[in-house]
């Protein structure tokens, strides 16, 4: 390419003298910045063009590949520049060029190819572009695998174009790989956790998980190769190995399909006889009740004769698992009973005891305690 360029300048007279490299030097960089505008130009009219499509897949590899070229047009630029430089200088730095120039356009490549997919990632997820989003969890987990291989495989392609020998690499990874096993298990457990996580799904971004082993609850935020973090009710990150996940039990309350009301009510009793009736209500206000999932168990009945009340109970189901919707389901709920309780003339019972005097009498007394 040098050779060519050099006969172009000297078909336009700018040869033959003294420093003209200088000259050559200016009219390339010269070159290189008027192409890279016009390229940025080029690109905001694509974008402003493109972005009145349906199609976002053109719009994510217009955005995609903008910044990779314009430091493609500036390498390429600047190579060629130096390549004209007065060979008399000496520099050793001439002779590196070529090689250097063929591993950073191969590396604007795989910089695009990353951008690319980083954007796709954000597409696939999105239920305003495309009609039938992929998990979050599966597509990041993809997405970081993609990434991972193109950044081995370029750092293998620019160690050929340097002239290193990719067999003596793979040789050495093979043997130091030994080594790095023995040093980094828990790195590798870690990692191999990851991948499990990703494979099973036993939970994936943006769900509630807890665990009874341990002192783990709260919303999944990221689930990386190395880490799971999960964000606490209290706000508070919490960093959670993903080898834990593999030795610990695990519940995903976000994938319940009822939420459960199981309450005791104690009546007195002195209304022992209004029991039955205030029992029947209660189960038809539940079986009626437009947010109870009557489909599910649903249990209304006398449970025990309590030290001071005569309990029943109820076990129900409501129709959302959305936790603050279900607490105001079951606020209405038990205010419903309050309300029955009350209309059939029975109160809820409350603790008492009953005190018997020498004479015969009887009085009842609060328990304060």
């Amino acid at each position: 390419m040098q050779e060519q360029l050099t006969q172009v300048f000297t078909e336009l007279g700018l040869d033959g003298y003294k420093d003209a490299w200088i000259f050559q030097v200016f009219m390339v960089v010269f070159i290189t910045m008027l192409i890279n505008f016009i390229s940025n130009r080029l690109f905001r009219r694509l974008e402003d063009q493109l972005a009145k499509t349906r199609n976002v897949w053109d719009d994510i590899l217009l955005h995609a590949a903008r910044r990779p070229i314009a430091l493609l047009i500036w390498v390429l630029g600047l190579s060629l520049a130096f390549e004209l430089t007065d060979p008399e200088t000496g520099s050793v730095l001439v002779k590196l060029v070529e090689p250097l120039r063929r591993g950073l356009v191969i590396v604007m490549i795989a910089w695009f190819m990353i951008r690319f997919i980083r954007q796709a990632e954000g597409v696939l997820v999105s239920e305003d572009k495309v009609k039938n989003p992929m998990d979050e969890t599966t597509v990041g987990a993809l997405g970081k695998l993609l990434r991972l291989s193109i950044i081995i495989t370029t750092v293998l392609v620019v160690l050929q174009t340097f002239g290193y020998s990719i067999s003596g690499v793979l040789a050495f990874g093979g043997i130091g790989g030994l080594a790095v096993g023995f040093a980094a298990k828990d790195l590798l457990a870690n990692f191999f956790g990851g991948l499990m996580i990703y494979l099973d799904r036993p939970f994936k971004v943006g769900d509630w998980v807890r665990s009874p082993d341990k002192e783990i609850e709260g919303t999944v935020e990221d689930i990386g190769w190395r880490l799971t973090c999960i964000r606490t009710f209290d706000k508070r990150p919490l960093y959670v190995p993903n080898a834990t996940f593999a030795s610990i039990s695990l519940e995903n309350p976000s994938r319940m399909t009822n939420r459960r009301i199981y309450e005791k009510i104690g009546l007195r009793y002195e209304d022992s006889a209004l029991v039955n009736g205030v029992i029947d209500d209660v189960r038809k206000m539940l079986v009626h009740h437009p947010e109870i999932d009557s489909s599910q168990t649903l249990i209304v009945n006398l449970n025990s004769f309590a030290p001071y009340s005569l309990e029943f109970f109820i076990y129900t189901f409501t129709k959302t698992t959305n936790w603050v919707r279900f607490h105001e389901i079951k606020q209405d709920v038990m205010g419903k009973i309050i309300d029955i309780v009350h209309e059939h003339g029975a109160d809820f019972a409350f603790p008492t005891q009953t005190i018997h005097l020498e004479n015969g009498d009887s009085q009842p007394l609060v328990d304060q305690a």
